[in-house]
C-alpha cells in the first residue's frame, strides 16, 4: 500500500504502515499544486522590502531584527544548524520514520509556503530508507518540536546523522548512496522544517495504536484472573452496564462477557456463598473502561492533529496573506498524552492487583501458594509479583502529567511551554510497563487454569491459555524465569495471544 499525500488527513493505519511495515509515500497531484501556489506567494514575499516573520526577520526573541536579501537563504540553513542540538537515546527508525512522514504530510497542505522538491526529498528519504538520527530530548514542546525536526532539516541539508544498517553514518554520505542530493534552502523553509508538532504527535499515534491493542489484552488477561480465582462473570451482565451507559466500560463489560462464555469453571461453584468479588475482578469493566476513554480522548485529539498544519507563520496564497500564530503549541497532545498514561497506570495496576491475588495463598482459591506444586524447595511465580509491583509503582510515577509544567525560552519570548514531548515519552514508557504487566498475568492465569483441569474456563480464555502454552510449558519447578518471561511477552508483542482468542470469539471491542 502506497500512503498518498494529497493534502488531506492522515489516518493512524497510514503512520503505522509507513512507520512500522515500511510502506512507500507519494505526493499526489493536488498537494503538489497547492504547495507550488504557496511557494509562489513566499518567493514574492521575500523578494519584498515589508518585514515577514522567518522569511525576512529573524526568529523567537530575534524577531525584530531584519535579514538584508542577499543573507536570507543563509539564515534558514543557520536555523537548522543552531537548532540540531538534541540530547539522549535516539529515537527507533521506525519511530523516526513516523515523525518524517508527519512533516511530509504538514508541508505538502500548502500552508508552509515551501517548495514542492522540498517535500519530494522528505518523501525520497522515506523510501529509500534515509532515517536521521533524532536525538530524544530537546524539545519543550512550542515553537513546536524544535530541536528534533532540526535533525530531520540537518539530514535534509546534508549535515548531521542518518542511520545505515543500523550504525549513524554521515547523512552526506547516505544521501548520496540513495541517489539524493542535500538541498539547499531558501526563504522560510528551514523556519517551516523545524515548527510543528510531528515529534509528539508521531510518538503519540504509535503510542495509541499500540494501547488500542493493550486494553483488549488487559480483558483477556483479566477475564483468565477472574476464572483461575473461581470468580463469578455475574458483575458483567449487560443490564448492570446499560445504568452507567459509559462506552468504555460497556465494550470491556461485553468482551469479558464474551471471553468467559461456556466456563465450566464458572458454572461449577454457581451456588456458592460468596456474595461478591474483589474489586480487581468484579470492576474490571469500570476501571479497563476508564483507560479506554482515556484512549479514545488521545485518539481523537490524535486524528485531528493528523489533519493539521502546525507550522509558523502560515501561509494563505488564495488570500494572499501571511499570519503569525500558535498551532505549534503542543499543550492540546500534552494533555491527551499525560491522560492516557493516568488510564494506563490503572490499566496495570489492577492487573498488578490480580497478579497478587493469584500468587497468595490468604485470597487465591485453593491454589498452590505463588502456583508452585512444590513449594518450599520451589519459589514458583513469587517473584514474578515483584517484578510487576516495581512496574505498576513506575506507573505511578509516569502519570503525573508533564503537560502542566512550563519552562520559558528565548528570553521570555516564548514565555509559556507546553511539555508535549516530554509526555510523549513518559507514555512510551508506560505502555512498555503495561504490557510486560499483562504478559505476567497471562502467564501466571495460565499457569492458574492448569491447576483448574479438568474443568475448562470460557471459550476466550481457553484459546489465550493454549496459544500461551505453544510457546511456555507449565511450571513444574523452579528454572530460568526471564525465558518464560520473555517468551510470553513476545506472544503478547506479535498479536497471537489476542487472535487465538478472536478466532474463538469474535472481534473484541
Amino acid at each position: 500500500m502506497t500512503v498518498v499525500l494529497d493534502g488531506g488527513p492522515l489516518a493512524l493505519d497510514d503512520v503505522a504502515a509507513v512507520a512500522r511495515r515500511g510502506a512507500p509515500v507519494s505526493v499526489g497531484p493536488n498537494a503538489a499544486r497547492r504547495v507550488a501556489e504557496g511557494r509562489r506567494f513566499v518567493d514574492e514575499l521575500a523578494d519584498a522590502a515589508t518585514p515577514v516573520y522567518g522569511i525576512t526577520t529573524g526568529v523567537g526573541k530575534l524577531k525584530d531584527v531584519v535579514i538584508p536579501a542577499g543573507h536570507r537563504d543563509d539564515l534558514q540553513r543557520n536555523l537548522v544548524l543552531s537548532h540540531a542540538a538534541g540530547v539522549g537515546a535516539p529515537l527507533s527508525e521506525p519511530d523516526t520514520r513516523a515523525v518524517m512522514l508527519l512533516l511530509a504530510a504538514s508541508l505538502a497542505r500548502g500552508a508552509s509556503g515551501v517548495r514542492g522538491e522540498l517535500v519530494d526529498l522528505v518523501v525520497a528519504c522515506l523510501n529509500a530508507r534515509v532515517h536521521p538520527v533524532i536525538p530524544e530530548q530537546g524539545s519543550v514542546g512550542s515553537s513546536g518540536d524544535l530541536v528534533p525536526l532540526a535533525h530531520v532539516a540537518a539530514c535534509l541539508i546534508g549535515e548531521g546523522d542518518v542511520w545505515r544498517d543500523g550504525e549513524p553514518r554521515a547523512a552526506g554520505e547516505a544521501l548520496a548512496r540513495a541517489g539524493l542530493a542535500p538541498v539547499r534552502l531558501q526563504a522560510k523553509e528551514g523556519l517551516a522544517l523545524l515548527n510543528g508538532t510531528h515529534f509528539m504527535t508521531a510518538l503519540g499515534t504509535l503510542a495509541v495504536i499500540d494501547a488500542t491493542t493493550l486494553v483488549r489484552l488487559a480483558d483477556v488477561t483479566g477475564a483468565m484472573s477472574l476464572e483461575a480465582l473461581m470468580g463469578t462473570n455475574a458483575a458483567f451482565d449487560a443490564r448492570i452496564h446499560a445504568l452507567r451507559p459509559h462506552a468504555g466500560q460497556q465494550a470491556s463489560a461485553a468482551n469479558l462477557r464474551a471471553l468467559t462464555a461456556e466456563s465450566a469453571i464458572i458454572a461449577s461453584h454457581h451456588d456458592c456463598t460468596r456474595v461478591q468479588d474483589a474489586y480487581s475482578l468484579r470492576c474490571m469493566p469500570q476501571v479497563h473502561g476508564s483507560a479506554r476513554e482515556a484512549l479514545a480522548f488521545a485518539r481523537g485529539m490524535l486524528e485531528r492533529e493528523l489533519a493539521s498544519v502546525t507550522d509558523n507563520p502560515l501561509v494563505f496564497a488564495a488570500d494572499r496573506t501571511v499570519l503569525s500564530g500558535g498551532n505549534f503549541h503542543g499543550e492540546p497532545l500534552g494533555l491527551a498524552l499525560d491522560t492516557l498514561a493516568i488510564g494506563l497506570a490503572q490499566l496495570g495496576g489492577i492487573a498488578e492487583r490480580r497478579i497478587d491475588r493469584l500468587v497468595n495463598p490468604l485470597v487465591s482459591e485453593g491454589l498452590p501458594p505463588f502456583l508452585t506444586p512444590a513449594g518450599g524447595l520451589n519459589s514458583g511465580y513469587m517473584i514474578a509479583q515483584y517484578v510487576a509491583a516495581a512496574l505498576a509503582s513506575e506507573l505511578k510515577t509516569l502519570a503525573h502529567p508533564a503537560s502542566v509544567d512550563s519552562i520559558p525560552t528565548s528570553a521570555l519570548q516564548e514565555d509559556y511551554n507546553a511539555m508535549g514531548a516530554g509526555a510523549a515519552l513518559k507514555l512510551r514508557r508506560a505502555l512498555a510497563n503495561v504490557r510486560q504487566i499483562l504478559a505476567i498475568e497471562l502467564l501466571l492465569a495460565a499457569q492458574a487454569l492448569d491447576f483448574r483441569l479438568p474443568l475448562a474456563p470460557g471459550r476466550g480464555s481457553d484459546a489465550a491459555r493454549a496459544a500461551l502454552r505453544a510457546r511456555v510449558r507449565p511450571l513444574a519447578g523452579d528454572r530460568y524465569l526471564k525465558a518464560d518471561l520473555d517468551a510470553t511477552l513476545a506472544a503478547c508483542v506479535d498479536g497471537s495471544v489476542l487472535a487465538a482468542v478472536e478466532s474463538a470469539v469474535g472481534a473484541l471491542a
